[in-house]
């Protein structure tokens, strides 16, 4: 158990957006990290998410702008990080379903470690 616990704290985030994808070898040429094929659908379904999150951001600004009840913006807050969440979780199972059990399959056993340091971050 100390062993892994030791590899996951060797992984650095430059380890993994440096890497090219074996499958694709595409890199995004600008940043260098890895990229994923969607499909029109997946991009619609989550294009349509991050719209109505943007609205709700847009909806906030406009009740400080019009010096809303505290209260009642802190609810709108609270949606919108909901919403985020929900987006996170949707778009972290499609990962697991695809990018990290297809390279499981193929013996890249660092995308564990890679997993792990996701989800520390996620919930900081």
């Amino acid at each position: 158990m100390e062993e892994t616990k030791e590899k996951v704290t060797d992984i650095t985030e430059k380890d993994i957006f440096t890497a090219e994808t074996e499958e694709t070898g595409e890199v995004c040429p600008g940043c260098r990290h890895k990229t994923k094929k969607r499909t029109g659908e997946e991009r619609k379904s989550m294009i349509n998410r991050l719209n109505r999150i943007e609205g709700q951001i847009r909806g906030i600004r406009r009740m400080v702008e019009e010096d809303a009840y505290c209260p009642d913006i802190l609810i709108q807050v609270s949606a919108a990080n909901a919403a985020l969440n929900s987006f996170n979780k949707v778009l972290l199972a499609e990962h697991i379903r695809t990018c990290v059990s297809e390279d499981i399959r193929d013996g890249r056993m660092d995308t564990i470690d890679e997993l792990v340091l996701v989800l520390q971050k996620l919930m900081k």
